[in-house]
């Protein structure tokens, strides 16, 4: 709850008390002087609120309650709809909002909840985990999604999902080149989606360097990720494609000693760094360094394609910008911003 003034904190306390105590939950005040209450009411079953008033008029109301079925829900939703009548009827020309949130579910066998980039936390509609292991490098997980369908995530980042084709079709052009007959390199890409869709635009040959080094992700995506992926991670060579899992580091210095020259590079390898301070960063080190390579096997009219970040991240994406300035060579670029569905956000 939150007053257009300041809060009778005395007042406030005493129109609840009488429902918390109706439940039999036992009462413990603390007050300080110029910083209102905090009450807390425990129930013998463990369940217990916590009921903050601030003076300067935000009421809240918290409450925790172990159950996992519907009645001990329908009894939370009933003890705050007696709040918030007691509120309204008492304190309703002095509110200004009245907000109820969903309750957090914790410690539930399938996790829910996956922060956003920019640090927003997404409660998804998870009902079933489809694979879950540990690899030598990371964590893999593939949860199913209503609506989403099956999400890979990585060591607790969201990498796509099967309904995330606007990411695969943004970072490959937006459907405005033609990948005819064309060389093409892939970084990363491992849950298949990036080769997926350009083998079926003819190309002369696409080399992907799933450089997680991680045989595990692609074995889950192959099996689990097939909206995604389809049949091309099925063998790590077809008729023009390959499939190195090896770290794109010591490759890309390899094709840059052979001349081995690319009519495409794809970036898929990790979102932007979050950082203020590049110079401190190896992070923006490491992508330095995977740019100025990358620039040494791309031909003269070759482009590069890469994710950015969540729009939000202005100061990430500009300092991603800056590094463009600090190439051993010139380069030009534009950017586009497209909604990730699984993300719930622009990138």
């Amino acid at each position: 709850f939150f007053f257009n003034l300041t809060a009778d904190c005395n007042a406030i306390l005493k129109a609840l008390q009488p429902i918390f105590q109706e439940q039999g939950m036992t009462e413990t005040v603390h007050n300080w002087e110029d910083h209102g209450y905090l009450a807390t009411y425990i129930k013998k079953n463990g369940s217990f609120a916590n009921l903050r008033i601030h003076p300067h008029g935000l009421v809240l109301v918290d409450l925790q309650n172990y159950n996992d079925h519907t009645k001990g829900r329908e009894e939370v939703d009933q003890l705050l709809n007696k709040v918030e009548e007691r509120m309204k009827e008492l304190f309703h020309s002095n509110i200004k909002r009245v907000k109820r949130l969903p309750a957090i579910l914790r410690g539930g066998v399938i996790d829910r909840y996956w922060p956003t980039a920019d640090g927003r936390l997404v409660e998804y509609d998870i009902d079933e985990v489809v694979y879950d292991e540990d690899s030598p490098f990371q964590n893999i997980k593939i949860l199913h999604s209503k609506q989403f369908g099956n999400i890979l995530i990585l060591s607790g980042d969201v990498n796509l999902a099967e309904s995330d084709l606007a990411y695969t079709q943004a970072i490959m052009g937006s459907g405005k080149e033609d990948y005819t007959g064309k060389e093409v390199l892939i970084l990363g890409g491992g849950d298949g989606g990036i080769l997926y869709e350009i083998v079926k635009l003819k190309p002369k040959m696409v080399t992907m360097v799933a450089s997680n080094i991680d045989q595990m992700v692609i074995d889950g995506c192959k099996k689990y990720m097939r909206k995604t992926c389809g049949d091309v991670l099925d063998n790590l060579k077809g008729e023009c494609y390959q499939v190195l899992i090896e770290d794109c580091i010591p490759v890309l210095k390899r094709y840059a000693k052979e001349g081995r020259m690319f009519d495409y590079v794809i970036n898929d390898l990790t979102a932007v760094p979050i950082s203020t301070s590049p110079e401190e960063d190896s992070t923006w080190e490491f992508l330095r360094l995977i740019l100025d390579l990358s620039m040494k096997v791309l031909k003269q009219d070759g482009k590069y394609f890469t994710q950015g970040n969540c729009i939000n991240l202005t100061d990430a994406l500009t300092l991603y910008e800056e590094q463009l300035s600090r190439l051993y060579c010139p380069v030009e670029f534009s950017k586009e911003t497209v909604c990730v569905p699984s993300y719930m956000e622009l990138y």
